[in-house]
């Protein structure tokens, strides 16, 4: 099969298209006929050299979340058949002709959408539901802060936070990204680059603060969060752009009652995967089906213009969704 393949470690250029196996599916688990695959930054440290894939995903093709047709299904899978239409979280090896998945971790396409658009969903929705609804615990009526509002997993909380009944705050870098944010649905987004958000937010909540925060930045981001938080507020770390050490203050963590917690999903175990993607499919597909929520993808490449994708990516530019398209 054709696929997208790091040829070692270094910058966008290192992505070629090249020949590879055909990947050989367990019990349990579908070939998956690619259509699209998305797009995720852990894609572009991969390439770098510096988020090595679990043993159980090619060492050298990336890719976490893809859309396409059942090919053939392993002799355990009762969900599926060939010719379905599916969407699926997987663990690398995205960026090729065929994929195969876990059958619990594909959701069926929604009837409206396109395979690019299904293909921007797995990653950023599984990771928002995760680490928003399950860790974070945001409740209706509740309150979130974004950091990276424009992205992939800011499109995805904004949209997932508002529809099920809770206020969306975020952080983006400039004033069209901020407009972008609040277009979606934002209740307000705050310009990181003009404004300092710990103030923003202490005048946005009356001094009260939000009870979740999501954060992809980390670093010196962290006092700021601290005094962005309310009373038994939840900071779920996702990321460490800015850096992985924070200086922390644990007088107003204790006096808060402050819950900080984080988690990669990458690594763990297919039943977790799974059980996100039940709630996703009770709770979120049906407002994908009603257009209340919406993919948003903002470019789409040809699988021979990986490299180019990619730098899209790094660029920052984009809002939403970067995703590869295969001919067939």
């Amino acid at each position: 099969m054709k696929a997208i393949v790091i040829t070692h470690p270094g910058g966008p250029e290192v992505l070629q298209l090249m020949e590879r196996p055909r990947p050989v599916i367990t019990h349990n688990e579908v070939l998956i006929k690619v259509m699209a695959a998305g797009i995720n930054r852990p894609d572009v440290f991969q390439r770098k050299g510096n988020y090595p894939p679990p043993d159980t995903a090619p060492a050298d093709i990336p890719g976490l979340e893809v859309a396409g047709t059942i090919a053939e299904v392993g002799e355990a899978v009762t969900r599926w058949k060939p010719g379905d239409k599916v969407c699926a979280l997987v663990t690398g090896g995205g960026y090729a002709v065929y994929c195969k998945a876990p059958e619990g971790q594909c959701l069926p396409v929604p009837a409206n959408l396109s395979f690019p658009e299904a293909a921007s969903l797995p990653e950023t929705f599984f990771t928002v539901w995760s680490n928003v609804f399950d860790r974070g615990t945001l409740k209706p009526g509740e309150s979130l802060l974004v950091h990276g509002g424009s992205s992939g997993i800011g499109v995805a909380a904004i949209q997932m936070a508002k529809a099920l009944g809770s206020t969306a705050y975020v952080t983006a870098g400039s004033d069209d990204k901020c407009s972008f944010c609040e277009q979606l649905g934002a209740n307000k987004a705050i310009n990181y680059k003009t404004a300092d958000f710990k103030e923003e937010i202490k005048a946005l909540t009356n001094g009260a603060g939000v009870n979740v925060i999501l954060d992809m930045i980390g670093g010196d981001y962290m006092p700021g969060n601290i005094d962005s938080l309310s009373i038994e507020g939840r900071l779920v770390m996702i990321n460490a752009i800015n850096g992985r050490e924070a200086q922390l203050d644990l007088g107003k963590v204790m006096a808060k009652r402050l819950i900080i917690t984080g988690s990669m999903l990458r690594n763990r175990e297919t039943a977790f995967k799974v059980a996100i993607a039940q709630n996703l499919e009770q709770k979120i597909w049906p407002l994908l089906l009603s257009g209340k929520i919406r993919p948003i993808v903002y470019k789409t490449f040809d699988a021979c213009e990986a490299a180019e994708a990619h730098k899209l990516m790094e660029s920052s530019t984009h809002t939403g969704k970067i995703v590869l398209t295969f001919v067939q």
